[in-house]
């Protein structure tokens, strides 16, 4: 190897040496720019493989903040680098997160949306430029429609007329998509979703306004049409205003119902309706009120009102008065002419006369509000009814026993509710819902009797079953301890029948060995020698022996002599 690399090196110099300088710096420049081309290709491979959203910074943090937060909450990776400029992984989700920011509206100020299409164009006339323009722009609004995860693909035409010398003949710009949405999607029927892709072709399409943009569905079915969506929209309002009611109602509905049911039990209250009638328009009142000033307020102590209260108070006060005396002056017309003044008047003319005029001129001020309010919606009217059953107690006998009808069946009374029960619970419910007599709300309390003929055929069939049941378990029982008692009296009479037998064999025995005695004693006397086999005396030795037992141990002799018995 090092011989490889020691010839090598030696024709190099040789080559080198026999070079002229034209050759030399050839070759100097080459290897320099070899250099210079690994190390360019070492520097942008190890750069990050971003692309930035915006090609400009974004120096309003308020702006980038709310960019970022929105971008995170779609599960895009975005990075800020130190000059503003957000990046995020490739192009694709570059036009998904501009899209997102135009639907939403979050486009920096800064940011002309006619970025979104700034693509680098190589033409050489006029023409070919406005082509090429209108081709990037229908490319890039395309690109950006198909990137929304709901659009399957888009077709996009968008045409500008040549501009005209007047106004007037100006043809308008227009444009047309057709939207292929995936399966589960909604955007066809979303209207935000709908107004996002519009807004996306205002901001894309110079001139075009919303009345020449028509978006359809592959059926042909306009879905931009948002004019005629709003009887949809009225409908959908409608719907969720009567969902909010129904909301509302069921709040009560429970609230009211759990707390009569913990009273009367849920079997005398089985439900409860409730009816609310609300206001869903939006109102704006403005309004001013005048009121008498308090000078004392009401003491809430007191069963009565004890407010003091004056309908103003007087800040200023002036009072002007006016006395004249003296001769009325009569003005007539020129010299020499009658005047035109009535007789009446004339004849008064030269009397002597007093006149006063007195006048007051006092400043009031009284309270005044000036009310602005927003009201939406409100609770025009409550509507609440309630049954409550009375109870029905089982009328017993003077045994204790339930009373029974002609048909068998159990006898009931029925004690319906009181009249201050009725009224207590009537005032609870309208505390419960906040009851105002002013707005028309309804509270009805009332007591009719549940049908129950089903529960009660059931209670007095398993009320009946249980006393026959009862009266079975008796006179079994009784059975029992008859059986019992017999038993006993039979094992008594038996043992006591027992006793007399054993004590009657006992006393034949004692006959029969006795008996035997004498006998032997009257042989002995005669002087006769009696002889005993051995049998015999085995058997005196044997009854002897069982005479002593009996008397020492009598039960275990009986049950002995009831077993020979038995087997015999």
């Amino acid at each position: 190897m090092n011989e490889w690399l020691k010839k090598l090196f030696s024709q190099i110099k040789t080559v080198w040496s026999k070079g002229s300088t034209v050759q030399k710096v050839v070759i100097t420049g080459i290897i320099i720019f070899v250099i210079g081309a690994i190390v360019f290709i070492s520097v942008l491979s190890s750069s990050p493989s971003t692309v930035p959203l915006y090609n400009i910074p974004i120096t309003d943090e308020d702006s980038r903040d709310r960019i970022l937060i929105r971008l995170s909450e779609e599960n895009i990776q975005a990075t800020v680098n130190a000059a503003g400029i957000i990046s995020v992984a490739d192009e694709k989700t570059a036009r998904k997160a501009r899209t997102l920011l135009v639907r939403e509206d979050l486009t920096p100020t800064n940011v002309s949306p006619w970025n979104l299409f700034d693509t680098e164009r190589w033409t050489t006339t006029d023409f070919e430029r406005n082509v090429n323009l209108l081709r990037s722009i229908t490319n890039q609004v395309t690109q950006h429609i198909e990137s929304l995860e709901e659009v399957d693909r888009a077709n996009v035409v968008i045409t500008r007329p040549e501009r005209t010398l007047f106004a007037a003949d100006q043809n308008p710009t227009t444009a047309s998509v057709i939207l292929y949405h995936r399966p589960g999607s909604d955007i066809l029927t979303n209207k935000k979703k709908l107004q996002g892709i519009q807004k996306l072709l205002l901001f894309a399409v110079e001139g075009l306004k919303e009345e020449n943009i028509t978006i359809t569905d592959s059926n042909g079915n306009v879905l931009n049409d948002f004019a005629g969506m709003a009887e949809i929209d009225r409908v959908d309002i409608i719907a969720r205003e009567q969902k909010l009611i129904s909301t509302l109602e069921t709040q009560y509905r429970a609230k009211v119902l759990s707390a009569l049911q913990q009273i009367f039990t849920p079997d005398r209250v089985r439900d409860l309706n409730i009816k609310i009638d609300m206001n869903m328009s939006k109102r704006f009142v403005d309004a001013t009120e005048y009121s008498p000033i308090t000078i004392r307020p009401d003491n809430p102590d007191t069963p009565y009102d004890d407010s003091e209260l004056v309908e103003s108070i007087t800040l200023s006060s002036e009072t002007v008065t006016k006395r004249w005396t003296g001769t009325g002056y009569n003005p007539e017309g020129p010299a020499g002419a009658e005047g035109q003044t009535a007789p009446v008047y004339s004849d008064m003319s030269n009397l002597y006369g007093v006149s006063e005029e007195t006048g007051v001129k006092r400043n009031e001020v009284i309270n005044k509000k000036q009310i602005q309010e927003e009201i939406s919606p409100s609770i025009d009217r409550i509507s609440v009814s309630v049954n409550i059953d009375g109870r029905n107690r089982i009328v017993y006998n003077d045994k204790g026993e339930p009373e029974l009808l002609p048909d068998r069946s159990i006898k009931r009374e029925y004690i319906p509710l009181t009249a201050e029960e009725l009224a207590n619970t009537t005032r609870l419910v309208e505390d419960a819902i906040g009851y105002q007599r002013g707005r028309g709300d309804s509270v009805s309390v009332q007591n009719i009797q549940f049908d129950r003929t089903a529960q009660f055929a059931a209670e007095d069939a398993a009320l009946l079953r249980a006393q026959q049941t009862k009266k079975t378990v008796f006179y079994i029982l009784s059975g029992i301890v008859l059986v019992l008692l017999a038993f006993i009296i039979f094992r008594t009479i038996s043992r006591e029948l027992e006793k007399r037998r054993r004590l009657k064999e006992e006393e034949l025995l004692r006959q029969h060995a006795k008996m035997r005695q004498e006998t032997f004693l009257e042989a002995e006397r005669a002087g006769m020698e009696v002889t005993m086999s051995v049998e015999e005396r085995r058997r005196a030795e044997l009854q002897e022996n069982a005479i002593a037992l009996a008397k020492d141990h009598p039960e275990d002799v009986a049950m002995l002599i009831r077993t020979w018995l038995m087997e015999e």
